[in-house]
């Protein structure tokens, strides 16, 4: 059986960016994500962004090291990344959530200055207030 692993990163979109270049990126994120049996969950605040994303060690591993390199996103961070039992998000291979709300953008400013389990759980906290099915 392939080992299963999570990652949890924060970043910035990039100054030069527009909000809308976030849905274009998980549109055609989808298609490779499901090749490479990825799933997750991308939220955006129209500034920061955190997205939790697992599958495959392997292929987890090469999609943060593109993630890296991708300069429409600064200041990345990586909060939380391990290994992972049962997936959290079965029913889609991307999910992006976008909010406006001032409250959830001042919980992912939060969870930015956490890190492992603690930054993990309080994302995972906040799933719940968004209109996803994961």
């Amino acid at each position: 059986m392939t080992e299963l692993h999570e990652i949890l990163y924060c970043s910035l979109l990039a100054p030069d960016q527009p909000t809308e270049i976030v849905g274009q990126i998980v549109s055609r994120a989808r298609a490779s994500n499901a090749t490479e049996g990825i799933t997750g969950l991308l939220v955006f605040d129209g500034m920061r962004s955190c997205q939790h994303f697992e599958g495959p060690r392997r292929q987890v591993l090469g999609l943060l090291n593109r993630l890296e390199a991708d300069p429409r996103h600064t200041e990345m961070r990586v909060v939380y990344e391990g290994e992972l039992l049962k997936r959290p998000y079965q029913r889609f291979d991307m999910g992006l959530a976008q909010t406006e709300d001032e409250a959830e953008g001042e919980d992912i400013a939060i969870l930015q200055q956490l890190d492992g389990a603690e930054a993990l759980e309080r994302f995972l906290a906040l799933r719940p207030r968004f209109d996803i099915a994961g």
